[in-house]
């Protein structure tokens, strides 16, 4: 069974919005190679319609190996207010959202990885269905924005599984399923 792999930029307190512009200080190739192993292990996205909106307006005008990357894996949109996904290699997920992901987890296949959709990641932990949870902390506290774990009664027990520090203070610590 392929597993859903979420990977989230989330700062000491908790934020994880507009991680691209408070990374910068700390995001270096030792940080860039942890990245790149998740998306290497991986050969579809699960993305919620925020993340999709952002992804589909920026990675159709790059170019480049990540480019390349992004535009071609096989990505699936979880949203109940989108009509369509017309970004390259798109498949929009209505309905029971439930279900068609747990079997999109029985397909053959390599991991199915996420970033960002911090509302859709909650849920699916929620729900069971998310695998790992891959949380780079990073050393600053921003004081606000967008918690990932925001809504009253998010009481989650999960298993650390995996931990390293890199030379820049960001700590990768990797969850599963309690």
């Amino acid at each position: 069974m392929r597993k859903i792999v979420s990977g989230l930029f989330i700062s000491l307190d908790g934020i994880i919005e507009d991680a691209n512009n408070w990374i910068g200080p700390w995001f270096d190739p030792e940080l860039g190679q942890a990245v790149g192993s998740m998306i290497a292990a991986q050969d579809a996205m699960l993305l919620g319609r925020v993340t999709y909106y952002e992804f589909a307006a920026h990675w159709p005008q790059q170019t480049g190996e990540m480019a390349d990357t992004m535009n071609g894996t096989a990505k699936y949109v979880v949203s109940g207010t989108l009509e369509s996904a017309d970004w390259q290699n798109s498949t929009l997920i209505r309905g029971d959202a439930a279900a068609e992901i747990a079997e999109l987890k029985q397909r053959p296949g390599k991991n199915i990885g996420m970033t960002g959709s911090a509302t859709l990641v909650a849920w699916l932990l929620r729900e069971g269905l998310l695998d790992e949870l891959h949380l780079l902390v990073f050393p600053v506290v921003l004081g606000s924005g967008k918690r990932l774990f925001a809504t009253p009664g998010d009481k989650l027990p999960l298993r650390l599984i995996d931990s390293a520090t890199f030379q820049t203070g960001v700590v990768h610590l990797t969850y599963a399923k309690a």
